[in-house]
């Protein structure tokens, strides 16, 4: 029996078998999908020739390139709105938490959409910039954490020695800053890299990622060897980018524990004002794409509206518009209790582990993350080849494609629960085993109600993130069961303007759903997990 630092007594065999059901989970509907994919395209061979393609290193540079860029825009617009939520008391934040959250939690291909109705001739600066506003909250949430932490004294002593406001931030702040930096770079870095709805239509077939290229050669082009040696360079980045965020990340909490208190917000002073004018200002860029897609979508008055009850222009859809948010809603709801459930023993786990000062705790970890960067056109085609030698063939149930969905939800749930296990005083469970309480009776009673509102959270945005999903859904759903994001693809992909109208008209019930719910959370106050 291994005791943690409460004094608590844990069982090594009830931790494996909470352990075995996330990770059996992950084995069956993650590995196995993509071991499989993979083996089959290296057994037909061409995997060498492809990575000695000069196109290939061309198609790594870029989707490199506009990732960097995306990352570098992504830091530079959230620093300023980290200061604004860390060192100000200013009426108003609150909305401004909800607004850059937005873009993070809408679907891709609404973002996408959303940035082709602002800049319609596409190309690389609208993927950077799309990316990049996806992303801007992962910079000012995670930098955020660690700056409301940050002793002023430093910098007074530096701005009493005569240095500039600026170089007591370059010499001074973002030093202290560099680890929250780092982890959050490593996850933008990662999220920009996979992304496949924004490129998907922005880029069209000028521009194309890994991601992309991945989906053109596996759909289309039946390309196994190829798809499977541009997946292999794809894992190779993404383990790399995961490692260094899991470093950054300890780094950052180790941070916070020196830290100590948070230091209280005040009214800005000084030249902090251009700081928080500059917040604001990447604050209203973020509605900019938004509000233009909105609007275009009552350019017609209600009519795309109206055209939801149909199949669109020529009949472009093999189901309402109305059907497939139905289809949407099924599925997001399926996705999220099973993900909720995954993400909650995993954390568990990992909570237990940290404790118990496991020394693979961050080998797990990593792998719960792996689902978030590994191509979804993987997975999904992994499915087709994998599951029919499980009993029912799942690869023609309707249940697959919320197992995908929760797959890339249960790791968004892990990063919202991981904080608040983590940071349960351990001298209430201690006080808790004394009086008699097992270990599962202290999960209960003290764990479980302390972490409540966070579950909520969990399951809240794990919901919009599921019903945006489109990567996997797209490949894995049959037309009459299309979701609401793959139906605003199609629709896109088609001629006539009735089919845009409905696009637009759908991508706005999408965002309305996704601003409730995060405005909802914004009021709960919890946070929305670590990166």
């Amino acid at each position: 029996m291994a005791r943690d630092r409460a004094g608590l007594r844990t069982s090594p065999r009830g931790l494996a078998l909470i352990a075995l059901v996330p990770l059996g989970f992950l084995a069956v509907f993650f590995v196995w999908p993509v071991v499989a994919i993979l083996r089959l395209g290296l057994r037909e061979g061409g995997v060498l020739d492809t990575l000695a393609s000069p196109d290939v290193w061309q198609l790594v540079g870029f989707t490199v390139a506009q990732a960097a860029g995306a990352t570098a825009v992504s830091i530079v617009a959230g620093l300023p709105v980290a200061f604004l939520l860390a060192r100000t008391r200013l009426p108003g934040l609150g909305l401004v938490r909800v607004i850059i959250l937005v873009p993070f939690v809408l679907p891709s291909v609404v973002v996408g959409l959303a940035f082709r109705a602002l800049l319609p001739d596409g190309g690389v600066w609208a993927i950077i910039l799309a990316n990049a506003s996806f992303n801007v909250a992962v910079v000012a949430r995670t930098v955020a954490g660690l700056w409301t932490h940050l002793d002023r004294r430093a910098e007074d002593a530096a701005r009493a020695l005569g240095a500039s406001r600026p170089r007591t931030f370059t010499g001074v702040t973002l030093p202290a800053l560099a680890p929250a930096i780092g982890s959050a770079a490593a996850v933008v870095f990662l999220f920009c890299a996979t992304s496949f709805g924004v490129v998907l239509i922005l880029g069209g077939a000028r521009l194309k990622t890994l991601e992309t290229e991945i989906y053109l050669r596996t759909v289309e082009l039946l390309d196994l060897s190829g798809a499977a040696a541009l997946s292999l360079l794809q894992l190779g980045a993404v383990v790399a980018a995961l490692s260094i965020g899991a470093v950054m990340r300890r780094r950052r909490e180790t941070a916070l524990r020196l830290r100590g208190q948070a230091e209280s917000a005040r009214r800005p002073a000084g030249g902090e004002w251009w700081v928080v004018a500059a917040a604001f200002a990447v604050v209203v860029a973020l509605l900019v794409p938004v509000a233009t897609l909105v609007a275009r979508s009552f350019q017609s008055g209600l009519d795309g509206y109206r055209a939801l009850t149909g199949i669109g222009y020529e009949g472009s859809l093999d189901i309402s518009g109305f059907d497939a948010a139905r289809n949407s809603l099924a599925a997001a709801t399926d996705a999220t209790l099973i993900a909720v459930t995954l993400g909650t023993m995993a954390s568990v786990v990992l909570v237990s582990l940290a404790r118990n000062r496991v020394r693979y705790v961050e080998v797990v970890d990593t792998a719960f993350m792996l689902p978030l960067g590994v191509s979804a056109v993987t997975v999904g085609f992994g499915y087709l080849i994998t599951l029919d030698l499980l009993p029912g063939d799942l690869r023609t149930s309707a249940a697959l494609v919320p197992l995908a969905q929760a797959l890339v939800v249960t790791p968004l749930v892990i990063r919202i629960m991981l904080p608040v296990l983590r940071s349960i005083d351990e001298r209430l469970r201690q006080a808790a085993a004394t009086l008699g309480a097992g270990p599962w009776r202290v999960w209960r009673e003290v764990d479980v109600p302390m972490a409540g509102r966070s579950l909520g959270t969990a399951a809240a945005f794990g919901f919009v993130v599921a019903l945006g999903e489109f990567g996997a859904t797209s490949f894995l759903a049959r037309p009459d069961t299309a979701t609401l994001p793959v139906a605003i693809a199609r629709l896109v992909s088609r001629p006539g303007e009735l089919n845009n109208e409905m696009a637009y008209a759908a991508c706005t019930l999408l965002i309305v759903v996704t601003v409730a719910v995060v405005a909802v959370v914004e009021r709960v106050r919890v946070p929305v997990g670590e990166f």
